[in-house]
């Protein structure tokens, strides 16, 4: 109690001297006792801080001050996320971003790795071709294997824009598709649930290949 009762008498202090909230007063000198975050954190968490500042009003060292405070190490994803934006007015897609920036700085997740756990990989690739010809490519059984010789069981579909598959191995890969103008389009992939680093890895590599082979099926070339 007695160190809590120092600790707020410091935050003042701090507010008196710098004009700071009580918000950004704590977070300040939260941030001197925290361990520091490397010289490349911007590469780690994975957006510059200038992105986020724009978008969150905050950079990196703010946010990660903020959420060591809030003891968001002990916390879920969900949780995290549902933080910054019931209580900091962030945006659900940035709640997530920060969210996700944080743990990676923090040691929680390996960039690409899930929180529990598992690796997401993404791959897009933007060809010269309308997105009919795209998603054709993709639910036309026929077509697919000349670019994919691989099983996949399609789940879903939402015509023009996504695709829920499973691969053989029983992995999550989702397709979602873009429209660039009317001779040109973005097909993203999502691989999940892969079991470790050096199979996201490979699997990376193996996308490229497979979404170049893609582009050479629709184009002819």
């Amino acid at each position: 109690m007695t160190k809590d009762k120092d600790f707020k008498r410091l935050v003042r202090a701090r507010m008196a001297k710098t004009g700071e909230s009580y918000t950004a007063a704590r977070a300040n000198l939260l941030a001197r006792a925290a361990p520091p975050l490397p010289d490349d954190y911007e590469q780690l968490a994975g957006m510059r801080d200038e992105v986020v500042t724009e978008a969150t009003g905050r950079t990196w060292p703010e946010w990660t001050a903020i959420l060591d405070a809030a003891r968001a190490t002990e916390m879920t994803h969900r949780d995290t996320a549902a933080l910054l934006r019931d209580e900091h007015g962030v945006g659900s897609w940035w709640s997530q971003a920060v969210t996700v920036g944080y743990e990676r700085l923090r040691g929680l997740r390996d960039v690409g790795q899930r929180r529990g756990g598992g690796y997401d990989v993404n791959k897009s690739k933007t060809i010269g071709v309308p997105l009919a010809e795209l998603w054709k490519a993709f639910v036309d059984d026929e077509r697919r294997t000349r670019w994919l010789p691989e099983e996949l069981t399609i789940r879903t579909t939402v015509e023009g824009k996504s695709i829920r598959t499973r691969l053989a191995d029983d992995t999550p890969l989702q397709v979602y598709f873009t429209a660039k103008g009317d001779h040109k389009s973005t097909v993203t992939l999502q691989h999940e649930r892969l079991p470790d680093r050096e199979t996201a890895d490979e699997r990376r590599a193996y996308w490229g290949e497979r979404l170049q082979a893609l582009a050479d099926l629709v184009t002819g070339a």
